[in-house]
C-alpha cells in the first residue's frame, strides 16, 4: 500500500489512486486559498492543484501536459496536477505558494551538486 507524505503527514492509499482524491479523503487539500473553492473539481483544466511529486507516479497525461504548458505554469517547472496524477508507490508531495501553486522556489529545489 503506497504512502503519500504531505505537510508532515503520512497518508496510506491504494495503488492507482488519484493524488487529489487521496489528499481530499485525508482532509488535506492540493489547493491554496480561494482555489479550494474555485477549481475544476479534478478535470485537469484549471491547474490550481499543481504540486511537486517525488516518487512512483504515472507519467503525465496529455491533458496535464497541455494545462501545465501555459501561464501561470511553466512546462519545465516540474509541477504535476494532483487531479491527474496516479499514485503507484510511495510519494512525497510539496505544495508551493500562489493561487495555482506556481511559485516554485528554485533555490529550495536546486541540486547541491550544481553549486
Amino acid at each position: 500500500m503506497p504512502t503519500v507524505s504531505f505537510r508532515g503527514r503520512e497518508i496510506d492509499c491504494e495503488a492507482g489512486a488519484t493524488l487529489r482524491e487521496v489528499l481530499l479523503d485525508a482532509e488535506e487539500t492540493p489547493h491554496n486559498g480561494r482555489s479550494r473553492l474555485l477549481n475544476c473539481r479534478g478535470h485537469g483544466s484549471c491547474g490550481t492543484c499543481a504540486v511537486v511529486v517525488d516518487g512512483s507516479i504515472l507519467e503525465p497525461t496529455r491533458r496535464e501536459r497541455l494545462r501545465l504548458s501555459f501561464p501561470p505554469h511553466d512546462a519545465d517547472s516540474g509541477l504535476r496536477l494532483a487531479c491527474q496524477t496516479l499514485v503507484l508507490g510511495d510519494v512525497v508531495v510539496e505544495k508551493f505558494d500562489g493561487f495555482w501553486g506556481q511559485d516554485v522556489d528554485d533555490s529550495a529545489r536546486s541540486d547541491p551538486a550544481d553549486d
